[in-house]
């Protein structure tokens, strides 16, 4: 349960990140500790809390982060999807490239 100090949209974002976590197959504490960390770090950038650590206001913000990291998954695309789009795109000599050089080469 969120803590009764919470206005009702820090409640309704705890909620909203708890779902979704559950969703991707964490457990329900789990995502409940993920959830009302996330949701207290974004009190303490929004100086809505009383106390707040230093790497709390000054770090990247959670939502810039999992922005950043959505749909990459642990090492980005595979190999064979850079290859791939390599060939869609009709680079040569991408048969000989290895995963760091298709990545150059495609340009993303």
């Amino acid at each position: 349960m969120p803590p009764r100090s919470w206005s009702a949209k820090r409640e309704r974002q705890y909620e909203h990140i708890k779902e979704g976590l559950e969703d991707r197959g964490r457990s329900e504490d789990a995502a409940e500790e993920i959830a009302a960390r996330t949701v207290n770090k974004e009190r303490a950038r929004a100086g809505e809390a009383k106390e707040s650590s230093r790497t709390s206001t000054d770090d990247i913000s959670s939502g810039r982060r999992g922005g950043l990291r959505s749909h990459r998954g642990s090492g980005g695309r595979t190999r064979d999807q850079l290859y791939a789009e390599a060939k869609r795109k009709g680079i040569e000599g991408r048969s000989k490239m290895n995963k760091a050089q298709l990545e150059k080469a495609v340009g993303r």
